[in-house]
């Protein structure tokens, strides 16, 4: 995908926002980039859409700021003119995604059917809106679909909600899910930015997922390795899986049969996306050891985080 689609994939969720006052537009935005998620998708269906674009686009520059419910030539205008970093419609209309496209700005259409998406994709189209994504059969539905379309994204928008926005997200042809369920109109109008900030935060914890996989200890052979698993194996009743490079006492334990990287050892954290991991670790100031990247055809699969941790360095992995 190219590098813009990238920055949505991996900011993962884009809140969806009606905002009926501009002048919340910016607190708005910033109570959403407190919480992880700085992006989102102004919706054309109110008055104050285009102020509330320009104002955040002018005054929190670290927001991805999209225009939807884009219906017109008219509107895509007045959407660009306002500084819109992408366009979504509700629904297919070659004739405005063609206008779009034709300006250089990223459209991103409404899609319910194999023929849209068609449509879509002979335009030069790499990803598309899904909606509305649950009516419309879901997870399930865009699974069936990806079959013959291996070349095209979705952004599935219509349904998703806390209980179902990581079941999407561990698809890896979903490039990122629209949602309101954090931007409410009844918590911005009351002002609630850190109650949408919480939101916000829970919503990419769930997205993440971020689970211990397992726990690696050094030795320093094989012998020294099969030792200490039958060992524990026993104190516990466990069973012992033997690989090339190490035994695993249950699924939780990894004795390496060789002095591995750590003073100690490491510690493998599952998440649900690495790409996406990364984006959000990042903003937190983690890094990563580039070199110890490793990828296929979904992304990345696994990533050692800089440093040691107690002598144990971790590392991300997909589930």
């Amino acid at each position: 995908m190219n590098g813009f689609l990238k920055k949505i994939h991996d900011i993962g969720i884009i809140p969806v926002i009606a905002i009926e006052d501009a002048s919340k537009a910016v607190p708005l935005a910033k109570a959403l980039v407190a919480g992880g998620l700085p992006a989102a998708e102004i919706t054309f269906r109110t008055e104050a859409a285009e102020d509330a674009i320009k104002a955040i686009v002018r005054e929190v520059p670290e927001m991805l700021v999209g225009a939807g419910t884009v219906l017109t030539k008219e509107q895509a205008d007045r959407a660009i003119e306002a500084g819109v970093s992408f366009i979504v419609s509700p629904g297919f209309n070659p004739e405005i995604t063609k206008y779009v496209l034709d300006k250089g700005v990223c459209m991103l259409p409404g899609t319910a059917t194999a023929g849209e998406m068609e449509q879509a994709m002979a335009l030069g189209l790499e990803a598309v809106k899904f909606f509305p994504a649950e009516p419309n059969g879901g997870l399930s539905m865009l699974k069936a679909l990806a079959g013959p379309y291996k070349n095209l994204y979705w952004m599935p928008t219509g349904g998703i909600n806390t209980s179902n926005v990581a079941d999407y997200l561990s698809f890896d042809r979903v490039l990122a899910c629209g949602g309101t369920w954090m931007v409410k109109k009844e918590l911005i109008e009351g002002e609630c930015y850190d109650e949408i900030t919480a939101i916000c935060k829970a919503a990419v914890k769930k997205m993440l997922g971020f689970e211990l996989r397992h726990i690696g200890i050094n030795t320093e052979n094989l012998e020294e390795a099969e030792k200490l698993a039958k060992t524990v194996a026993a104190i516990f009743d466990m069973e012992c899986r033997q690989t090339d490079k190490a035994i695993f006492v249950g699924e939780a334990l990894e004795v390496m049969n060789y002095k591995a990287r750590g003073t100690h050892g490491h510690i493998a954290i599952a998440v649900t996306n690495v790409d996406r991991a990364i984006y959000h670790l990042e903003k937190k100031g983690i890094t990563f050891d580039e070199k110890s990247r490793m990828t296929d055809e979904r992304g990345t699969k696994f990533i050692y985080i800089d440093g040691e941790f107690g002598g144990f360095p971790i590392h991300l992995t997909r589930k």
